[in-house]
Parts: structure tokens; sequence; C-alpha cells
């Protein structure tokens, strides 16, 4: 499926919180399903947006396939970025998306600028059911890092992945 990547627009938002909020829900990810306080969470893209480049994959038509929120450096909206390290969070790419190659578009883009601006390394969580994103970090060359995993909430373990951008 033909695609580009390209940096959200306000119009974009609402699309792209309700295919992230569908994706951790089809996907079994919340802790408490509809419940879960996250949701509300992930379909605030424009808070996303404010602390970090929330960007989008489309079709040929502007339909949102998928997004992800490229974090530049340390600061309140990482997680996990030391100094010298880029970090990306929430990526989630629609049903119509997913095979195509979305994921792994939206993942290079954010390897390509984290490489723009000098960062050593790239950084991310995910939780470990999320078998189709590590299988997309993994062939992107990210690798496990065990020391970094963490938990933001009880009952939940997210794992760390990073990528050293200097040998990659």
């Amino acid at each position: 499926m033909e695609h580009t990547v390209r940096a959200a627009q306000p119009g974009d938002y609402d699309q792209l919180g309700e295919l992230t909020a569908a994706a951790y829900l089809d996907d079994g990810l919340l802790m408490r399903g509809r419940d879960s306080p996250y949701l509300a969470v992930l379909r605030d893209v424009a808070h996303r947006a404010a602390h970090g480049e929330v960007l989008v994959a489309v079709d040929a038509g502007g339909r949102v396939l998928g997004g992800v929120t490229f974090v530049p450096g340390p600061g309140p909206f990482a997680d996990l970025a030391r100094e010298g390290e880029a970090e990306f969070r929430t990526l989630a790419v629609a049903p119509a998306g997913r095979g195509s190659g979305v994921g792994a578009t939206l993942v290079q883009e954010c390897i390509d600028r984290a490489r723009a601006l000098g960062r050593r390394r790239l950084v991310l969580s995910t939780q470990p059911t999320m078998y189709a994103a590590q299988r997309v970090y993994e062939r992107a060359g990210f690798r496990r890092a065990p020391g970094r995993d963490w938990s933001p909430v009880p009952g939940l373990m997210l794992m760390a992945y990073e990528l050293d951008l200097a040998h990659s």
C-alpha cells in the first residue's frame, strides 16, 4: 500500500487518536479494557504534539494509516531518553495499514530524525505482548535493553529497546 509520512496536522488529531485507542483496545493492550484511563491519553494527540513531533503515515487519499510520536531528547515527555538519545512513543497502525510497511516506515522516519539531530541512540518502550511491533523494531536493528525495563503503573512492565545510531 502506497503511503507517505508527514507531520500530523490538527485536522489529523481526532482520526489518529481514535486509531491509536482502537489499536490498543483491539490488541488487548489495556489492563482495564474500555475502562482504562489510558484511553484518554491515547486519544489526546494534541497533548503529544505539544511535547513531541507527531508523525502520520497517510495513503494517497490522505487517510491516516498510522502514527508515532518522536521525542527528540530527554525531558518531561521522554520515558527513557537520556542525554544524547531520542525516543519514540505511541506507535500505532490501523488495520488497513498493517502488514504493508506502515509501521516500518514510521520507525525509519524516527531513526532518520534522531540521526539528523546527531543523537547517538534511539530508545523505546513496548509491552511484552506487542509481538508484531517488536518484530518491526528488531528488523530495524533495535536490541533489547532489559536493564532499562520499567513499570509505569503497578502490574505493567514495559520492555526497553535501543538502537545504537553510531554503529547501525
